[in-house]
């Protein structure tokens, strides 16, 4: 029997509106919002608008109401069912317990990603004193930007103090360095399904090429004051590839090793504690730009450069690694 799509709006549109009005009042204000007779209502109004719904569908009425229909009770459920929480909550959570425990949970990966840039660092280092012409074998002419072993010792103690004819190809190059290192951090996180392998050649390379960088400048005796130029902003820019490598290593382990779970199921589930790193690496890197462009600009005496990046590190070592009590889900 066909149902009169405009006696049927009549006779159910008033409960429609008062249950719109309560699901729109919990999404702008909260739960505590409602009055004690809303919170009474809302699961009432709700199974009535999935009655509508339903004869809608079945009866087939016009696809608008249908649409209206399907639209409000996806929005009642999910303030019945789900966890609603306001977009500030979410970020409070994320930055006190979501971002620190997830980096607290990868800290196998972490120090593995950390050994290898040390060593690939090492090695490139010593590389690239050994034999100085393979340093453009490993960093790529745009990168380089002049700084290489035929530059004078004058010339490269003038990138890192921004005399004025310098700080236009210093700026060139401080976003050269921070676009290629945002990259290797969205690769080494990204490439980590492929069992991780391209996530290790990543790591590996950009720990050659900071190697190859100080031994350019620690060759005509800058290496101490290099270093303090990068740590100003590379505490945090390194700490952020690094995470981003134990993130993209979890996640290829997980892919390798599932053990007795499923590994579509089991990378899905430490995928998504991988990407809450990954999204705070993102931030680290936020932070890594503006500390080069305020220290580049700014700071200019080496041992500032370092009490500034190593106060950072500590900073984000505590943040991350200091206990916390875990939230538990009351079910």
């Amino acid at each position: 029997m066909l149902v009169n799509a405009s006696r049927f709006r009549a006779a159910h549109e008033v409960n429609w509106k008062r249950l719109d009005g309560i699901v729109t009042r919990i999404e702008r204000r909260g739960i505590g919002a409602l009055t004690e007779d809303d919170l009474l209502m809302l699961p009432l109004l709700y199974r009535s608008a999935l009655s509508s719904l339903s004869v809608a569908r079945e009866t087939s009425l016009d696809r608008a109401l249908v649409t209206y229909l399907e639209a409000l009770c996806t929005r009642a459920y999910f303030q019945i069912y789900g966890v609603p929480t306001s977009f500030w909550t979410q970020l409070k959570d994320f930055f006190v317990r979501g971002w620190p425990q997830a980096v607290q949970g990868l800290w196998r990966e972490t120090l593995a990603s950390f050994t290898l840039t040390l060593v690939a660092a090492l090695a490139g280092f010593l590389t690239v004193m050994h034999d100085p012409t393979l340093f453009y074998t490993i960093m790529p002419d745009s990168m380089a930007q002049g700084r290489d072993p035929s530059a004078s010792a004058q010339a490269l103690h003038d990138t890192l103090y921004n005399s004025k004819h310098q700080e236009d190809g210093l700026a060139v190059f401080a976003t050269a360095l921070f676009t290629h290192n945002a990259q290797i951090a969205i690769f080494s996180f990204a490439l980590g399904f492929a069992f991780a392998i391209p996530t290790v050649l990543l790591i590996a390379y950009n720990g050659l090429m900071l190697g190859a960088f100080l031994a350019v400048f620690a060759a005509k005796g800058l290496g101490m004051q290099a270093a303090g130029w990068l740590t100003i902003h590379g505490t945090t820019e390194i700490f952020a590839i690094i995470l981003s490598g134990a993130a993209g290593f979890r996640i290829g382990t997980a892919i390798a090793f599932p053990g007795r779970a499923g590994r579509t199921d089991f990378a899905f589930t430490v995928g998504r504690q991988a990407s809450v790193a990954m999204a705070g690496a993102v931030v680290m890197l936020i932070v890594a730009g503006l500390l080069e462009g305020i220290g580049r600009q700014t700071i200019q005496v080496d041992w500032e450069r370092y009490a500034i990046g190593l106060t950072v590190l500590t900073g984000w070592l505590t943040y991350f690694y200091i206990p916390r009590r875990r939230h538990v889900a009351v079910s």
